[in-house]
This record gives C-alpha cells, structure tokens and sequence, in this order.
C-alpha cells in the first residue's frame, strides 16, 4: 500500500512535471486564499480556489490553471509546481480550477471533450471547455476584487489541452495563452502513435477512465493502480509480455474503465477521434499564445509542434510563439541545476532560464503591459550543440534539406545516393519484440527516458537495420521536418515501422559526472528523433488495409521535428525496426481488423524487406 499511495503522487506530479512546490510560507505571507463554486451556463458548479495577493496598492492580472488532476492539491497555500516563483513573487491573482466531473467540481467528465464551434455566451446550453472557461473567467473579472481585467492561462500535459481549448471563442479577457506539453489530439498524441497503440501507457488508464458520482478530494483511482502495482512488476518487458494479446489487458485490468472501451473500440482515425482533437479549432486567434514543450516529451511532442503550426497557418496575424527545450515531460517547470535527459547532459539551470527570461516575460508583457525586447517567433534549444537558437519562423526556411540513403553493409549516404537496388530485410518475431529501452524498467506509469536513449542495444539485434555515415568532417544541423519515405514489402500482411534517429558519439568521448560509471559515453549511440507508423494506415488513418505480401508498397512517415547539430568527429544514424515494446503495442502480423481482439494464433513472424529507394528527408520536405 506504501508504494501505491508513493505511486498515486508519482501519477500527479509526473503530469505535472515533476514540479517542485512553492515555498508554502511565502505564498502564506504574501497571498490570501478563497474557494468558490463558479456556476456554469447549464447550472453546474466548479470547484475554484483563488489566492489573492494581499499587496493591493494596485491591481493585478489573473493566471488561471485548469485540471483534471485535482485542484485541491494547491490548498494550504501549496501551488503545486506551476506557476514558477518568478510569477508568484510577480503578484499574480492565482487560480486553479477542477474541470467539469472531476474531483470537486459538477457535472460530468469527458475525455477531450469536442469543441463546439462558436459556442458564445450568447448560446446557453451547449458546453465545452471554452465554454466553461468562458464562464470562469467572465465571473473571476466581475467577482474577484482589485483584479485588473486581463487573464492569462497556462498548464501542462491535460492541463495544457484544456489552456488550447480555451483559445477559440476566447473571452475577451483572456490576453496570453501558454498551452505547455499540450495534447492535441488523442489518436496522434500520448495513447496513440499514427495509429499504433501505446502499450506503456496501460496503467495510466486508471486515471482518465472514471466518472465519481460524489465529489471528493481524494485520488479516486487507487483501486484500479492497485490491479497493477500492489505486487509491482520489476521488469516491465517481461510484465507486459507475459500479458499476451491486448484481449488479456481489457479482461485482467480495464473492463471497467470507460476510457479503455473508448480507446479499444475506435482503433482508426474515426469520428469519436477526430472531434476530440483542438486543432481544427484553432482559428481567428486573437490573442498572444506561447506553446511549450520538450524535445524529449514521449508523450506530448506532436501536441506543441502542431498547436503553433496549426495557429501560424490559421491565424498569421496573431503572436503566435513557440519554445522547445531539451525537456522531457514538462521538465522545464523544475531545475536540479545540471539540466540532463536521462544519460545526456545539456547544461546548467536552463529550466530557470526559460521561466525568468522566456515564461515570465511573456506574461508580464501581456498582462501587466511590462515593456520587454519582443520575443522570437520560435525559441529553440539544439540538443547537439546545446545551446538556444532563436528563429523568425518555423520550421526555419533557409537551413538546406538533408537526404539521408540507406546503403549496403550498414553505409548511410549524406546528400550522396548509394546502391538503390539494394534490399536490407529482417525477420520480425512478435514473441521477441525489440525493447525500447536499454535499461531494465520497471512498470513505469507513463515512458521518459528512452527518447535520448543509448541505442546500441538495438543496433546489435538481428530484427533492426542500422545505417551509420562517414565520420563528418564539419558540424550539420539538421532543423525542421522529418519524413521517411520507404520502400518496403513483407510476407504477412501488417507491419508496424518504427524510424530513428541516432548521433553515434566518436570512441574518445568523456563520460559525463552524472552517469553511473557502467554508462560509457565512446560510441554512443543517442536517440535523437522517433517515430513510429501502424503500417495498415500507410494511406489513410480513417480506412486502414493490408499489404499484400511481398509486393513492394510506399510507406511514407512523418517524425516530429528536429533541431540538432550534429558535431564534427561523430556520426548520423538510421535505424529501421518493426517492434519496440512496450512502448507500443504489438503487431500481429497478420492483419485483423481490431488488434485489441486479437488471439495467441494471430501474430506471426514476418520477413520485412527495406529497399535501397528508401531516403529520410531531414528540413525543407514539402
């Protein structure tokens, strides 16, 4: 019971970034709490604490949290980790709020509830969660006293889907929007992956997938965790592994979690998937938004990419900000001093430089009319040279593409074609999937590390193609869009296709002070970029369809993004693979129609065959 209570604070403050408290005797000394049950449009009432600065020698501006992570958690004069200091010593009115069925709050809770277009004030009936932020912070500007009219929100993870659903139709109050590790869409972002279904991420089912019928402070979830982590699993390979087919996981674990039919009985991009997500949303932006993220986020990396995209494409004429660091979850909201990801170490207190220099001034310019130098259209860290970079637009326009070529004997071309009658094949076995990590985990909650992981281990396996170039002789940046166009066939009839990319550090590396000393930095291979493809949506997420075996078939996918500098003396590495578990699910194989249903007899070995036309185009892909 001890490690499941330790893992229910894990659950939380992992969704919130690992977030360090503020100093309760501070806020307590400087600030005055209320709570408040705001009515909705529809009679529903949410649950609202409210700290108020006791300085009122002038007014201030609002900072507004919304979460489906329990409010509550910032009583007693706690502020749970977000805002930073910088902005709690900045005289904000701090707000935070249970969304709609959540913990104290009414009414009835739904997984990225859709958007409803136009949904103003004027329609009293209809609601979203734009609609009940309209409501909170209309009510907040005519009821909290010495308020100077401005609103700004931010959150992370969940929290920050709800701060980018508040952006259309806003309230005419709300000034700057920071949606921080945002989902965006659910089929894309944290449960699945272009169509393949994120195993790892079973356990965190229990927290979303529930309705209380009382309102409650307390984690309602427990009995659930308690299924997984009563007898904790030491080795989550083998834990998941020995689940079999998904059919077991439904049975064992969620056959009464809500969320988990959801997920399980929509396995395409069908309508339940498409009017969840936000983007189509984002339109006629008129105020000031700053999206962040990680470039080591397993989780929300296509959430913050495509959240600013889709506003730049929508809505060119408004300021429209992007900032990712060399973060994993939300990362940027604590800082240990030595900022590192897993074995690789990028620096010193870059988190407290992005909330001193880059969070803090944003909101002090929108809210309280703070005159500071303009902020770049795209703040952004490169994780090889290690160091920010600061761009007009992105993805940036004037970096040249890199075409990477796969070649005979594990060669990888640079700008430089190489045999294109080649063909590179492996037999993929469900029964042996490749681990996605290189380390021996335990059950996580939800994956971190791997995604700057050695890839060695991988590399020395039968069922993976690794590609590596030349030694270079100068430093290449690689910043933008990536897209793998592949040439591939098989002998069964589905495939999943995981892409990566890999910066091999030369022999002579130093190892870092960090690492434990089995941890050798010569020869590295980091995980730079990941991505993975269910091979059945290789034409369309809605309408998924078997290959036909052994006819060479185009699978093209997209990566997210990159900005990394490759370092003169090191190498670029492809790797091409057909399973990484646990963090996705495993292919049968042998196609069928819904995997969650599938049974022991539908997976099968394949024999994969890549061919010498395959390229990755790294920069200017369209």
């Amino acid at each position: 019971m001890k490690h499941l209570l330790s893992l229910l604070t894990f659950c939380c403050l992992t969704t919130l970034a690992y977030s360090q408290p503020v100093d309760t005797t501070y806020v307590r000394k400087h600030y005055t709490k209320a709570t408040y049950r705001i009515p909705m449009r529809d009679g529903a009432k949410l649950y609202t604490i409210v700290y108020t600065p006791k300085d009122q020698s002038t007014q201030h501006p609002i900072l507004l949290n919304r979460t489906c992570y329990n409010a509550s958690r910032s009583d007693d004069f706690k502020a749970i980790g977000q805002p930073s200091g910088y902005l709690v010593r900045d005289k904000y009115i701090l707000v935070y709020q249970d969304v709609r069925g959540r913990y104290m709050s009414e009414g009835k809770y739904t997984t990225m509830t859709p958007n409803i277009p136009g949904n103003q004030p004027k329609n009293k009936k209809d609601i979203d969660e734009s609609s009940d932020t309209w409501d909170t912070i209309d009510w907040l500007i005519k009821n909290i006293k010495n308020n100077n009219g401005k609103v700004g929100m931010y959150g992370i993870s969940y929290p920050g889907f709800y701060t980018a659903a508040a952006i259309p139709d806003a309230h005419p109050a709300l000034k700057a929007s920071s949606p921080q590790a945002p989902i965006s869409d659910f089929f894309f972002d944290d449960f699945y992956h272009q169509g393949a279904f994120l195993q790892s991420y079973t356990a965190a089912f229990a927290v979303f997938g529930y309705q209380k019928d009382t309102l409650t402070k307390q984690p309602w979830y427990t009995e659930e965790l308690k299924r997984f982590y009563e007898t904790p699993a030491k080795d989550g390979y083998a834990f998941h592994l020995k689940q079999g087919p998904l059919k077991n996981i439904t049975k064992k674990y969620h056959h009464d979690n809500f969320f988990w039919k959801e997920v399980t009985e929509h396995t395409k991009y069908d309508d339940f998937w498409k009017k969840r997500s936000i983007l189509p949303h984002l339109k006629n932006v008129n105020h000031a938004v700053m999206t962040v993220g990680g470039w080591f986020d397993a989780e929300d990396l296509y959430g913050p990419l495509n959240i600013y995209k889709t506003i730049e494409k929508t809505s060119p004429s408004a300021q429209n900000t992007i900032v990712m660091g060399p973060w994993d979850h939300g990362g940027w909201a604590r800082d240990k001093g030595k900022t590192t990801h897993n074995h690789i170490y990028f620096g010193d207190s870059i988190s407290t430089f992005y909330q001193r220099e880059i969070e803090r001034n944003f909101f002090a310019h929108h809210l309280k009319e703070t005159k500071i130098k303009k902020l770049p259209e795209a703040y952004m860290f490169d994780t090889g040279a290690k160091t920010w970079k600061t761009f007009d637009v992105w993805p940036p326009k004037n970096t040249p593409k890199v075409t990477l070529h796969l070649g005979e004997n594990g060669t990888l071309g640079v700008n430089t074609p190489l045999n294109e009658n080649a063909v590179f094949e492996y037999v993929s076995d469900p029964a042996k999937p490749v681990p996605y990590t290189s380390q021996t985990e335990g059950l996580t909650f939800t994956p971190r590390k791997f995604m700057s992981d050695d890839q060695r281990h991988a590399s020395r396996r039968p069922d993976v193609l690794t590609f590596v170039s030349n030694e270079l002789d100068q430093d290449i940046q690689l910043a933008g869009e990536i897209i793998a166009k592949l040439k591939v066939s098989m002998t069964g009839t589905d495939a999943d296709f995981v892409v990566k990319l890999i910066d091999e550090y030369p022999q002579d590396h130093p190892n870092y002070d960090h690492n434990p000393p089995n941890i050798i930095m010569g020869g590295y291979q980091q995980l730079v970029r990941s991505e993975v493809i269910r091979g059945r949506f290789r034409n369309s997420f809605e309408k998924p369809e078997p290959f036909e075996p052994n006819k060479i078939t185009d699978v093209n996918m997209v990566l997210q993004d990159v900005l990394h500098t490759f370092k003169k003396g090191h190498r670029i590495a492809i790797q091409i693979q057909s399973t990484w578990f646990p963090y996705i699910d495993r292919n049968p194989q042998k196609y069928v129609d819904n995997i969650f249903e599938a049974t022991e007899k539908d997976f099968i070995k394949s024999t994969i065959r890549v061919y010498g036309t395959s390229v990755i185009e790294i920069g200017n892909t369209k």
